[in-house]
């Protein structure tokens, strides 16, 4: 057997990653790692879907891409769910990979094109650049895996900030979109808090008997990460798209509270008051 070999079958063997999680191992089912932490992981292959079905206008209408980002993140479920059951690093390595060419795409598609810099307005030239950056950080990962997650963590930087500058310029003309907008930026700090508090403060919250927190971590990242996905959808048709007419609307329809129904962008006939 090679050295290739060797190393690619040591990847998928069981507790090989170098990351475990402040759940303990094997504790509610015997073949299962971390139980909470797997299951978790459900939300990101049920809502995609549902996703999919609400933004199949926009895919006809705006760009197809959409689908691959709901599609992506069903990847992400799949693959974290492998990894929080095996701790292997393969498992490892495919749920931040995933994580990645997640961001990376969803940039590619939305990133507002008056805050490229000069020599990358062209949406083109943008999109080599950010996929020669994701092939790259792809290939460093195998590096020093211990420290991939947080290097993905600098990643929300950039995306509140972009998300800031828009809910900044619609504060108060559409209420609604930045309402939608704030709940985002407070499920994301929450995502957040609750996963350094688990990586960091383990044996504290493993003393008071408290080990779900990564698996809050993933229902609340989720929540937060599809929303800014519809929300920058939205901005890209209002300042990209300006022809079309548009708007959040949330599914079911006529939710009393729309806190608890989907976002999505719906289309409309253009009115003279748009």
């Amino acid at each position: 057997m090679s050295v290739g070999e060797a190393g690619f079958r040591d990847s998928l063997i069981w507790h090989s990653s170098p990351v475990d999680w402040c759940e303990g191992n094997y504790k509610i089912v015997s073949n299962v790692a971390e139980f909470y932490n797997t299951f978790s992981n459900l939300i990101f292959i049920i809502m995609p879907p549902i996703l999919m079905y609400l933004f199949r206008d926009y895919a006809k209408k705006v760009n197809p891409g959409i689908y691959l980002v709901w599609g992506l993140l069903i990847i992400v479920g799949i693959a974290s769910a492998y990894f929080h059951a095996t701790l292997s690093l393969m498992g490892q390595l495919l749920d931040e990979l995933s994580i990645l060419w997640v961001y990376t795409l969803t940039m590619i598609l939305f990133c507002p094109k008056r805050k490229l810099p000069n020599f990358l307005k062209s949406r083109y030239v943008f999109s080599g650049l950010l996929l020669t950056i994701g092939l790259g950080a792809s290939i460093m990962s195998v590096w020093k895996p211990y420290i991939n997650a947080f290097a993905l963590m600098t990643l929300i930087v950039p995306t509140v900030y972009l998300l800031l500058v828009e809910l900044e310029r619609v504060k108060y003309k559409e209420s609604e979109v930045f309402s939608l907008g704030i709940r985002s930026l407070v499920l994301m700090v929450c995502a957040v808090t609750l996963w350094l508090n688990d990586r960091m403060f383990c044996e504290f919250y493993t003393s008071m008997k408290i080990t779900y927190l990564h698996a809050l971590w993933h229902i609340l990242i989720f929540l937060s990460s599809y929303t800014c996905c519809v929300l920058f959808s939205y901005f890209f048709v209002k300042l990209e798209r300006p022809y079309m007419a548009c708007q959040l609307s949330y599914w079911p329809k006529n939710t009393v509270l729309n806190a608890f129904g989907i976002p999505y962008v719906e289309f409309r006939r253009k009115s003279l008051d748009d």
